[in-house]
């Protein structure tokens, strides 16, 4: 823990809320400046609260990168949208990400609609609108981005408007910046070096699940969950990782494995070299592929994802 005194610092918590694919966690990434969050192509990645840590100055933020705002159909759909608006509940500030070229749609409408529910717009906390992907927008896209801001700012939900890039990082520290306006003052709560509040073998798991996305067909991804059974540091430093993908038929099981196992086996390269870099490690990388047919309705699951098991 820093040694600052808390009259002299700020620190608190700041949601980034969005629809799916909105850029959240390539954003969460950018403000810290290291790779915490996984980021795909795909929408719903995103599965569970993720902590990012950064400085501005005598401000430690602690960014919040929540699952995306969709209409669930899945009780596990319904556990991550209930994370991601209680992670706007104990936030000091919010961000509302919007994809710029996909504009306004009902993803979105349905962010609006919380930030109504969850009391954002009042006197006491507004959230911050950051458009992102302005930069690869044309002429006539950025002409729609203006008008869609003003449509948005005349919600009254939001208190700034900022247009970013999570990808190239323009923008991205006036926005971090602002953030660290909003911060209470306080001491931190972390330490100055640490970048992220997510146990090692959750982290693990996510880098795991990232290549699986990358690799499977668009289905596979949502049907299936990675499950760190055992990490262990060797006496010469390197670390062993064993872990476990659940999908829910066997069908899926052949898929993840590909023929010959030649899936699993690039899967397992890439996370393993990946994990390398980021632990700064040799790792050695275990991957089974097991069918659990409801996983997605084992309470167990659901609390190693930091997810609350839905009533119904």
């Amino acid at each position: 823990m820093t040694d600052t005194k808390s009259s002299e610092t700020r620190s608190g918590f700041a949601a980034i809320i969005g629809a799916p694919n909105a850029g959240k966690s390539t954003l969460l990434n950018s403000l810290v400046g290291a790779k915490i969050a996984i980021v795909t192509h795909k929408v719903q990645t995103t599965r569970s609260r993720i902590r990012g840590i950064a400085i501005d100055g005598d401000t430690q933020i602690v960014f919040v990168d929540t699952p995306g705002i969709f209409k669930p159909k899945r009780r596990l759909d319904r556990a991550m949208v209930d994370a991601a608006w209680g992670g706007v509940g104990d936030a000091d500030a919010v961000i509302a990400l919007i994809d710029a070229e996909r504009g306004h749609d009902d993803d979105f409408s349905r962010v609006i609609d919380g930030l109504k529910a969850h009391g954002d717009g009042g006197p006491q906390r507004k959230a911050v609108l950051a458009l992102n992907k302005v930069d690869v927008l044309n002429e006539k896209g950025r002409e729609r981005m203006l008008k869609l801001a003003t449509e948005l700012n005349e919600t009254g939900l939001f208190s700034e408007t900022f247009m970013i890039s999570a990808q190239s990082g323009s923008g991205v520290d006036d926005l971090k910046h602002h953030i660290a306006g909003l911060m209470p003052k306080g001491p931190w709560h972390y330490p100055e070096d640490q970048l992220a509040d997510v146990p090692l073998r959750s982290l693990a798991a996510e880098v795991t699940r990232e290549k699986l996305f990358l690799r499977l067909h668009d289905e596979i991804p949502y049907s299936l969950t990675v499950e760190t059974e055992s990490y262990e540091t060797k006496k010469d430093g390197s670390i062993r990782i064993q872990q476990i993908i659940f999908v829910q038929r066997e069908s899926q099981r052949k898929i993840a494995l590909g023929e010959g196992g030649q899936t699993i086996k690039t899967v397992g390269t890439l996370a393993r070299e990946e994990l390398q870099e980021m632990l700064g490690a040799k790792v050695h990388l275990f991957l089974f592929v097991k069918v659990r047919e409801n996983w997605g309705d084992d309470r167990e699951r659901y609390r190693e994802m930091g997810l609350d098991f839905p009533k119904n």
